[in-house]
């Protein structure tokens, strides 16, 4: 499984996404499996991956949480967890990600 996460320079929720992903994959014991992270610092490259906001979680090079409709950019990136905005995805989404992913 290859995963990364694509970040602005100095994203605040860098390190919890990390954090959070770091718990979810040892939770189903992928304790070997490592992501890595990019840092997405122009507009055009923005556009061009179609960047959502930061961090974004890339499972297998796709973005589970992706909403359509959202306009590529450098912007901290929202997740509706729970009923309520957030910047990184919940614990529960994550892990339905890395299982539809498996």
């Amino acid at each position: 499984m290859e995963i990364e996460i694509l970040v602005v320079p100095d994203c605040p929720n860098e390190k919890p996404a990390a954090e959070q992903l770091r718990r979810a994959l040892d939770g189903f014991g992928l304790t070997d499996t490592m992501s890595t992270t990019r840092i997405i610092a122009d507009q055009a490259e923005a556009e061009r991956i179609g960047f959502t906001g930061s961090p974004t979680v890339l499972i297998n090079g796709r973005d589970p949480f992706l909403e359509s409709g959202r306009p590529a950019g450098l912007t901290c990136r929202v997740y509706r967890t729970a009923g309520r905005p957030t910047g990184l995805p919940g614990a529960d989404q994550l892990r339905e990600a890395l299982i539809s992913a498996l």
